[in-house]
């Protein structure tokens, strides 16, 4: 069920991240190809860091890997050479497997769900990060990132992961003020 469920994700991510560039051209293609490569990648990469860590790859893992990469190409998919998309795809699922991996090892009373911070959030934070690193007029953008000499467009991309993070934090801690101030904790 989860390799259907991940087959079914990773089909409707081709209309999402090929369809952020609202025709049918260069820019969609790309976006899409990149998809593909960079999902690829990051679960063959999760499942052989699997193997490597705990002799025990799956095809669980390989799902995760694969869905780890579809969130770390997504911000770069239709700005990066194809190339990129397998090093931003292979490091999204490995980094995304070593935080998942440490943190179920070393701080297990944490709750993380289904790793959705491990998997999700680590998997974004390189994606946005590596945007800016490997961007290239090359696929039909505008713009250069750092690899490419556009050092300014690396640092924009690194703070708007740290807004993000900043903003979703402290709108999280709004939120749960405002429950506790309709739901009594004693109660539920």
């Amino acid at each position: 069920m989860t390799l259907i469920g991940t087959a079914i994700l990773w089909f409707g991510w081709f209309g999402f991240n090929g369809g952020s560039a609202l025709a049918s051209g260069l820019s969609g293609s790309v976006a899409v190809t990149n998809t593909h490569l960079a999902a690829c990648a990051a679960g063959l990469t999760w499942a052989g860091a699997q193997f490597l860590i705990t002799k025990q790859p799956s095809i669980l893992g390989w799902c995760c890997g694969a869905v780890c990469g579809l969130v770390a190409i997504t911000p770069a998919a239709g700005f990066v050479n194809l190339w990129a998309s397998l090093i931003i795809g292979s490091l999204g699922g490995l980094f995304s497997y070593l935080f998942c991996h440490f943190k179920g090892v070393f701080f297990q009373q944490l709750a993380d769900t289904l790793d959705v911070f491990g998997c999700h959030g680590v998997a974004a934070v390189w994606g946005g990060i590596a945007t800016g690193a490997f961007a290239t007029t090359d696929s039909g953008n505008l713009m250069n990132g750092l690899f490419y000499g556009d050092g300014r467009q690396f640092g924009v991309n690194v703070l708007s992961v740290v807004v993000c993070a900043a903003y979703a934090f402290f709108m999280t801690l709004l939120l749960f003020f405002l429950i506790g101030l309709i739901i009594d904790p004693k109660v539920s």
